[in-house]
């Protein structure tokens, strides 16, 4: 089975940062596109940033563009997500995920769908 997890995650004050991780096992990474998503209490899952296979393609929610940026090493079957200029409405559960048959860039539609692997998600906490 895929498994993916995400590591990274912690309690940082207003304006830090923090550089979130998702390691891959049973999948080849470069067969899939890469994605952050996060789920604040209450909320609905909100995808916030996605890496095409190939051609470099990437998409960032508009609330995080220019704070947080995707990346990804598949000879590290890894991906990761820097965070900066974090703010308190950025505390969530943020999970990485899988999704096969998928081109992400700046004109993508995330929905849920699209992703048939999820990691169990590391929290991230904004405090003063």
């Amino acid at each position: 089975q895929v498994q993916l997890a995400e590591s990274g995650g912690g309690s940082v004050q207003p304006g830090g940062s923090l550089r979130l991780s998702c390691v891959a096992s049973k999948l080849a990474m470069n067969r899939y596109a890469m994605a952050w998503w996060r789920q604040a209490p209450g909320k609905e899952r909100e995808a916030i940033a996605c890496a095409s296979s190939v051609d470099g393609a990437t998409f960032h929610a508009n609330s995080v563009k220019g704070r947080f940026t995707i990346s990804r090493d598949n000879a590290k079957n890894a991906v990761y997500l820097q965070m900066n200029s974090l703010k308190p409405e950025d505390p969530a559960l943020y999970y990485c995920a899988a999704g096969a048959m998928l081109y992400c860039d700046s004109d993508y539609s995330p929905t849920t769908a699209d992703f048939g692997s999820w990691g169990q998600g590391t929290q991230v906490t904004v405090s003063s």
